[in-house]
């Protein structure tokens, strides 16, 4: 009944169905620091709620299970994407709560400057460098993080 990926930029949330029928959602971040992997409350009502409100037909369906995890999230809200200090080891991290959705093309980025050996020109502002320049990407808006 859902054949695309809904996201709302308002409320950060996102909705998808898998293949085997069942509602995917999330979004909404717990600001309390801790690596502990358990949900909070709160914020699974807040993203169930936004949930019923976009879509009210789904009000009734019943939550099967839920995790929680550490985000990735960079300090302005845009992801590294290239090599590191280290030779060889290269990132491709960040995304936050669009990972899931943006991953296809952060992994073709990524391929391009593995293949060539320079970066893709949409990636090449994504480099870690940029936190030692001060060439920060403040793209929180169009990153789509509404947290």
């Amino acid at each position: 009944m859902l054949d695309v990926v809904s996201w709302s930029l308002s409320t950060g949330v996102y909705i998808s169905q898998s293949d085997k029928g069942g509602l995917v959602f999330g979004g909404g971040l717990d600001h309390y620091p801790s690596y502990a992997q358990r949900g909070n409350l709160a914020t699974a009502i807040d993203v169930v709620g936004a949930v019923a409100e976009t879509y009210p037909s789904f009000g009734r369906v019943r939550l099967l299970r839920h995790w929680a995890g550490i985000v990735d999230i960079v300090h302005d809200s845009s992801p590294l994407i290239g090599e590191t200090p280290l030779a060889g080891l290269y990132m491709n991290c960040g995304w936050g709560t669009g990972g899931f959705k943006a991953i296809p093309a952060g992994g073709y980025l990524l391929a391009h400057h593995l293949a060539t050996g320079r970066p893709h020109p949409i990636a090449a502002p994504f480099h870690l460098d940029r936190f030692r320049t001060g060439a920060l990407i403040d793209e929180a808006a169009g990153a789509g993080i509404a947290h």
